[in-house]
This record gives C-alpha cells, structure tokens and sequence, in this order.
C-alpha cells in the first residue's frame, strides 16, 4: 500500500512505500483512536506504563499523551488521539484526530470500541476505514459486555470487517500482549487486511463520483480525494473551507450548485454506515434476550434517581473528604513535626555561624515555604485515588446526569457539569473543557463559573487548615464550606443567567458509560503524573513564590511589620478587621494567586518558626479565634483563582473585559462573604 509520510522536517509531502528494512529499523508509529468511555486511555496506559509525555497538541490546549513500547525486538512510539465520537470537524479533538491520522499517516491506527455499546462505538471505525491507513479493531470490555448479556464472536467480526480484531479487557491486562503482536504484523504486512469499507447509499453515489471527479486535481496532499468528497457531501465546514480556497471561483460556484441540490446526501451518508454497522452486528453478536435486567440497568436505577441519586452523590463525595481527613492528615502531621521541624532544627544547627539572613532563607523561605508542600503528598494522593475510581468505573457521568436539573436553573445543562466537575481537579481543565459545550453563551457561562469549584488546591488548603483551626469538627465545616461554593455557583449562576447572559435553555444529551471495575494500574499512573505536576510545582513556582515572599518580609526589616510585605498588609489592615483577620493572614490569601498551595507556604514562612518548640500547626491555632478563622477559610474558597486559571479565562473567551469582570466578581463575593460571616459570628456571640 502507498501511503503518504510525512517527514517532520520538512513542510512538503512525499509519497513512499515503507519497505520491509525500514519497518524493522525505524520504531513504528502507531495511534489510539476511539470514542469517550471505551477505554483507550487504560490501553495506553497498559502499553507505555510510566514510559509516556503530558503535553498540549501544538496551537491547542487539548492535552496530547505519547508513549513508547516494545514488542520483541520492536520499539513502537504511540499516540492517544482525543476521544471522538467521530471526525467530522466539530471540534478540536476531532480535527486532531482526522488531522493527525491524515497528515501523519501512522504505520497503524488501533480503533478503541467497548464492546458492550458495540453498535454505537462502530460508527468510528466506519469512519477510519473510509482513509488510508490500516486500522486494527480493538475490541475492549468484552468482560464488561458479557456481564450485560451480550456474546461477541470476534473471528466472525474479523471477517465481516476484513481486518484484524483482538477481543481484550484492558482493565484486567487481558489481550494487550496479543493487540502488540497484530499491530506489528500488521505494519510488516504479515497480516490480512481487506476492509470491508462502508459505501455511500446508491441515490447519491453517482453525485459522489461526480464532485471527486471535480475536485480530484485540485486536493491538496495529503488529503485523499474519495474522502474530500464524501466531507463536502457530508457538509464538513472545514473541507468546506479548505475546497473553496483551492478551487477557482467558477469551479466552486459548480461544486457548491450540486451540494446545493443534494443536502440531504448526509442522511444516505450516514444511513449507509448505520446499515454497515448492522451487517456487522448481525453477523457476529447475540444480543441480551428480551427484558432481561443487566447490571448497570439495576444500578442506575438507585444511581440516577432523581432524590436517591442525589444523595448517593453527597454520600460518595462524603466518603471522599473522610478518607482524606481520616488517613491523609495523621500522615500530614507526622511529616511536619518528623520532617520539616527537624530539618529545621537540624539546619539551625548545623549553619550557627552562618549570616542571620542565610539561616532565614533556608528555614523561614525555602523549608517553611516549599518544604511545606511536600506534607500535602498523602492527602494529595488519597484525593486522586479516589477520583481517579470514581471516574474509572463510570460512576462520574451519573454525578453529570443527577446534576442536570440543577444545572438547567443556571440556564445550562447536565453536559456543563462535566467541564465543572473537572474543577474538582483543577480549573485550568475546567474552563478548558468549556469547549465541549455548543453555546457561546453556555460556555461562557460556564467558564465564569468554573473557579468557583474548589479544585484540589483549594481543597487541599482546607484539608490542611481546617483540623488546625476546628479539630475534630473539620469534616463538618468542609462539608459546610463546599455547600457554600456550590450554592453560591447556582445563585451567580441564576443572576448571571437572567441579567447579564440571557439566553434559551438548551437541550442535554449524554451517554452513560457502563459500570466495570477500575484498573488499578491506570489510576496509579495517573496519581503518579497528577504527583509529579505537582511536585514540578512545589519545586518551581511554589519555590519560587516562596523566596519571594520571604525576601518581602524580610526586607528593609528589621522585623516582618518593618518589611515591604508588612507595609502591604497593613494597608488592606482596615479590610482585614472587618473579616477578624490580621493582615498577615491577608497576605497569605492574596499570594495563593499565584498558586493556592502558597496560603500554606506564606503562613509556614510566617508563622513556622515564629514559637520556638511549637511546630506550625500549634502556633497557627493560636492565631485566629474560631469565627475569624471561619470567615479566612470562607474567604479562601470564593478568592480569585490562581493566575493560570485567569490566564486560561482570557485565552477561552478572548475577552479582557470578561477577564476581568470574572477577577473583579470573585475579589467583591469573597471578602464580602468574608465580612459576612465574621460580623454574623460577632452579633450572634459565637466564636469570638
């Protein structure tokens, strides 16, 4: 098979047929295709383990994952494409995905389907099999599709299909031994590979033939001509785009006259791939037989209920925040008392007749600040394993689901808690994941609301401040302050949408992915990279964040209220009485803009080593009374999010205006609920 190769260093297109001895010395290149909710990423999880890259497609914010493996004496260089339902350019995971396969051409394109929701997850593969690179159907969950009743016969569906189908259970590490082993028997021709391609209906099949013969000559490499017609009789706005600057005036004005004529082409389009997709099925699976009940139809019944679903929720976000407090902060304590406080008095020690200033800087900037964060590694990894299970077994779509009536008081739908719920995580993602939502005006609702989900930053401040200011009642005032942030979400939501973004409410259309066991490899390496980001932070802009404020309080000096961090705050002094907060714990607050692990950071360099043979939890007790440090740890969870997150906003609504309306909102809800809850606390005489 000729296919095009794109060499990297060079702009141009060439066309060469890989021969035997280059397939053996070059590592192959293959890509991961599939829709959400098929378990692609635990495949490249499985296949490149540790081995693999986070970054951004570049120009795009749409994370790019690659890997490496090998297999005997083959080394394979793997891509994850985005999940896609198709690629058809809607969006920018379907445009990298058709691009990359495109413009790239990989040796092999491994297409992802669950096998439970076969009939659904097939329509891609119709779609990859229209282009030019061989494609092996990985046929995944087929544990999962038994459990619901169904039985695949894969060599049947080999057949049908005419290509290579390995039935695997990625989850229990079963079949990718065998998937490695038909993807290099694929890419050195050692394997059959006659695709049973899908056709276009006969009523408009010969209008097809037509519009390729037109625009043949004038395609651009290294799209092929057969699939830029199908685009155009499809309506795909890019090849649109792309085919009306190619062409001359006239022999567009002749292309689009017979589009023109033929726009319901798209539904024989489709409708020949939704028959191709039925031959398919009919050829090689049996079906659950009528009424029977399968496991995940048993379990959404309690799941999506519109009261027990609900409080399913609340009690899995419940066991969530527990486990943190109940295992993470014993850890996190014994690591600041056997850790950070002997380290400190270890240097203390061991640098007696060094300058005052270099003392301070290691103790009171660089261990007090940085140092510090390295405590938050147990509740850190308690928190990303239990999201990382509750996303793996299907379970955070349910949340998505229950959440939709809410979400339609805010004028947006339950799709719009899916980028929300990623706040949870962090909301860089959050307000990148924006993109899925096709109103301009629910979008740019939604981002406006975003950093007002506590992410796991933000959480982790409260788990670590929490117990030191409320001890054993931390988990209540946890509870007590997400409630706040998420009915003050749905209140701006509400005013937002009848004031300032008027518009319709819109439809909500999901699929729910079936319930199967976590793998456990996957959410340890996906723990581990959320760890490594953030120790890359911690050692970077956290580090250096915590130089500065050091160098700002110990600077002209003598003393912090003599430094230009003192001057600072007792400027905001008048702001900060009104919340019961001294203006040190003001210039806490307002350095987590740059990261919010910083609130830690900046009260360690303050308070740390303020108390001698008292560790910094102790001594930060002591600091504020219990309705003050109500109205911080308030104030901390509305604050304006980090810079990255600002910097996001701007780049996702290409608007200073809505940038700053979004900083300014947020600086005016905090420190007013601030005030709030302190002059509350002081006119009902509680905790002060």
């Amino acid at each position: 098979m000729v296919k095009p190769y794109h060499d990297p260093t060079s702009h141009d297109v060439v066309q060469v047929k890989p021969t035997l001895l280059d397939m053996s010395v070059r590592p192959l290149r293959v890509a991961l295709a599939g829709q959400p909710n098929v378990g692609k990423s635990t495949i490249f999880n499985m296949l490149t383990g540790l081995n693999q890259h986070v970054g951004n497609w570049p120009g795009k914010t749409v994370e790019q994952k690659t890997g490496q493996c090998s297999y005997k004496d083959t080394t394979i260089n793997l891509v994850d494409l985005p999940g896609t339902y198709s690629l058809t350019a809607n969006s920018d995971e379907e445009r990298i995905a058709r691009e990359y396969i495109i413009g790239e051409s990989p040796d092999v394109v491994i297409a992802v389907v669950n096998a439970a929701i076969l009939e659904r997850s097939l329509y891609l593969l119709a779609e990859l099999l229209v282009l030019q690179t061989p494609v092996i159907l990985a046929l995944n969950m087929v544990d999962v599709a038994a459990q619901e009743g169904m039985h695949i016969e894969p060599k049947v569906l080999e057949a049908a299909l005419g290509i290579p189908v390995v039935p695997m259970s990625a989850a229990k590490a079963q079949g990718v031994d065998k998937l490695t082993e038909a993807v290099v028997a694929l890419a050195h021709h050692q394997a059959d590979y006659k695709p049973n391609v899908p056709t276009i209906r006969a009523d408009h099949r010969d209008i097809l033939e037509t519009i390729q013969e037109i625009v043949q000559a004038y395609v651009p490499a290294p799209y092929p001509p057969d699939w830029i017609a199908l685009k155009l009789l499809e309506g795909d706005k890019k090849v649109i785009e792309m085919m009306q600057a190619e062409l001359s005036p006239e022999r567009w004005a002749h292309v689009h006259g017979i589009l023109r004529q033929h726009e319901d082409a798209i539904l024989d389009v489709a409708g020949a791939r939704y028959e191709w997709i039925g031959r398919m099925m009919r050829a090689a699976v049996v079906r659950p037989r009528a009424g029977q009940v399968t496991v995940t139809e048993r379990l959404d019944r309690f799941a999506t209920h519109p009261i027990w679903g609900m409080a399913m929720l609340l009690v899995v976000l419940g066991i969530v925040f527990w486990l943190t407090y109940a295992l993470g902060t014993p850890l996190q304590n014994w690591m600041d008392i056997y850790l950070i406080h002997s380290a400190a008095e270890w240097l203390g020690t061991a640098m007696a007749g060094a300058p005052a200033w270099l003392i301070s800087f290691f103790i009171d900037g660089l261990l007090a600040g940085a140092g510090l964060m390295l405590t938050f590694l147990p509740i850190l990894v308690i928190f990303f394993v239990a999201l990382g299970v509750l996303e793996d077994t299907g379970y955070m779509a349910r949340g998505a689901y229950v959440m939709d009536r809410f979400m339609h008081l805010m004028g947006l739908h339950g799709k719009s808690f899916m980028p929300l719920c990623l706040g949870f995580g962090c909301n860089v993602p959050s307000v990148m994941g924006s993109r899925i939502i096709e109103s301009p005006r629910a979008r740019l609702l939604t981002i406006l609301l975003s950093p007002l989900i506590p992410c796991t930053a933000r959480m982790s401040v409260i788990a670590i401040l929490a117990p030191i200011f409320f001890g054993s009642n931390a988990l209540l005032v946890t509870w007590g302050l997400l409630g706040l942030n998420l009915i003050v979400l749905v209140a701006l939501g509400m005013l937002l949408n009848r004031f300032i973004l008027k518009g319709e409410q819109v439809a909500f259309i999901m699929e729910l992915p079936l319930y199967h066991v976590p793998n456990l490899r996957t959410i340890a390496i996906s723990v581990w990279q959320n760890l490594i980001a953030f120790l890359r932070k911690a050692g970077t802009v956290i580090l250096a964040m915590s130089v500065v404020v050091w160098a700002l309080s110990a600077f002209p000096g003598p003393g912090l209220e003599n430094s230009v961090l003192g001057y600072i705050g007792q400027a905001l002094a008048p702001l900060g009485k009104l919340m019961g907060l001294d203006w040190p714990i003001l210039i806490a607050m307002l350095t987590s803009f740059v990261a919010k692990e910083n609130t830690i950071s900046t009260l360690g360099i303050i308070y740390g080593t303020a108390t001698e043979g008292q560790v910094f939890a102790q001594t930060l007790s002591n600091v504020l009374s219990p309705a003050a440090a109500l109205s911080f740890l308030v104030t901390q969870m509305l604050f304006v999010p980090c810079v990255a997150t600002v910097a996001v906003i701007k780049q996702e609504t290409h608007s200073w205006k809505w940038t700053a309306f979004s900083v300014g909102l947020l600086l005016v809800l905090s420190f007013l609920a601030g005030i709030l809850v302190y002059q509350g606390a002081l006119f009902l005489g509680w905790g002060v």
